[in-house]
């Protein structure tokens, strides 16, 4: 059976289908890794982009790959005139389909941008970040540990005490917080210094029933009165990194290969924190009430339907940490960035990012990035963001648009696999004498 029977001529329309059936497997497959997935490439495109808030960052994989799909057919189509060969049929489905589609992706981002009602919300809050540009080689060097709160105490200063959250990096504190009750007081000082609570990553040490010591990567939410008003534990963790996958089967033998790997537990979910703000509008003063917000860290934030169940639980706004010191000067780092554009379209929500060494740095609802910092710079930058409930379609519902695709996919499959075997029309069967 030829190829052209058993995929029927418009089999290319799916093509984009099993694009994003493998991105979807890429991202729960084995833990996942979704980085860079093909819709990324088009984080500066907000006029386009913005129906992500339907389909989540697949849809637009999807847009991308449907129409490198028509320019492709499209230049198969012309070659021919430069050979002095009559042309195959052209395919015109194909074309408008991707003329289609792109159209109401833009009309549809040029609605969402230009409504006035979602562009103006009713309150915003005073965030800061800071970026500390600690050296991974001497982060955790008790040496170097002083001199590193001298660096959060400098650039928290420079935020000044108009701000209502101050937001640091990932494993901020080269010490677990918990157990360092000097450095406690003089971060409830700081806190106090700033008139503002402060987010902070920081270890946290938990132990099992029979004793034994474990891990868990948190960001603490710590008041200026000094009262911990809540505390995030990190629950997707990098395999290899933070633990080791297969650990008491398949891969024992890494723990004792590996130091420091497979101590980290995850935490029990998104945990949305909460703090009431010094004020809630910018010259329109409203009576104080708690503010909602979600955290992801790190390695979290590529993963589009983890973030969302922040915005599903009530997050006004969301903020990553992150110690990005790891990649080094490469793209990893931009790339990483660019995400989080993402993961703001997707629920329409604010982001705040605070990176060790960067990139740090503000993005507002619909993807507009508002500010950023440069890599390997000590800096505090601070911004007004709007808060809002928030609750898009891919908010309540997730990867819905994806999982259509992967159904899509499967049935394709079945259709091929039941079409090789039918018996071949118009044959006898030859019987010998």
């Amino acid at each position: 059976m030829s190829g052209r029977e058993l995929i029927p001529r418009y089999g290319i329309f799916f093509a984009p289908c099993f694009w994003i059936a493998l991105e979807w497997l890429r991202t729960y497959l084995l833990s996942g890794l979704p980085w860079c997935l093909l819709g990324y490439s088009q984080y500066r495109e907000l006029d386009l982009i913005q129906f992500a808030d339907h389909t989540g960052v697949y849809g637009v994989s999807f847009l991308v790959v449907l129409v490198n799909l028509a320019l492709a057919e499209l230049l198969l189509w012309v070659m021919p005139f430069f050979r002095g060969f009559h042309p195959a049929k052209l395919p015109w489905e194909l074309l408008t389909t991707t003329a289609v589609f792109m159209v109401l992706a833009w009309l549809y981002s040029s609605a969402v941008l230009t409504d006035e009602t979602l562009q103006q919300p009713r309150t915003s809050l005073s965030v800061g970040v800071v970026q500390p540009n600690i050296d991974q080689a001497v982060k955790w060097d008790i040496a170097y540990r002083d001199e590193t709160m001298q660096r959060f105490d400098r650039l928290t200063a420079q935020l000044g005490t108009s701000t209502d959250l101050i937001v640091w990096p990932e494993a901020a504190t080269p010490f677990i917080l918990e157990r360092e009750k000097e450095y406690q007081l003089q971060l409830i000082a700081w806190a106090d210094r700033a008139k503002a609570p402060i987010l902070l990553g920081s270890p946290a040490l938990r132990y099992y029933p029979d004793r034994r010591p474990y891990l868990l990567n948190s960001a603490y939410l710590l008041a200026s009165d000094g009262n911990l008003l809540g505390r995030y534990d990190k629950h997707h963790l990098v395999p290899f990194g933070e633990y080791i996958p297969f650990k008491s089967s398949l891969l024992f033998f890494l723990d004792k290969l590996v130091e420091g790997i497979g101590d980290f537990n995850a935490g029990p979910g998104s945990t949305v924190l909460s703090f009431t703000p010094k004020s809630l509008g910018t010259g329109n003063p409203a009576s104080p009430r708690p503010v909602k917000f979600g955290v992801a860290i790190c390695y979290e934030v590529i993963f589009p339907d983890l973030v969302r169940r922040f915005a599903a639980n009530g997050a006004e706004f969301l903020v990553t940490i992150t110690n990005d010191g790891w990649f080094g000067p490469s793209s990893a780092p931009a790339q990483h960035f660019s995400m989080v554009v993402f993961r703001s379209v997707e629920n329409h929500l604010a982001f705040a990012r605070a990176a060790n060494t960067g990139i740090s740095g503000f993005v507002d609802p619909f993807g507009r990035i508002m500010q950023a910092t440069t890599l390997f710079t000590e800096q505090a930058l601070h911004a007004t963001i709007p808060i809002r409930q928030s609750r898009t379609f891919y908010s309540y519902n997730g990867d819905v648009f994806a999982y259509v695709c992967v159904i899509i996919c499967a049935l394709l499959c079945l259709f091929g696999y039941f079409r090789t075997k039918e018996p071949a029309h118009g044959t006898t069967a030859i019987t010998p004498a």
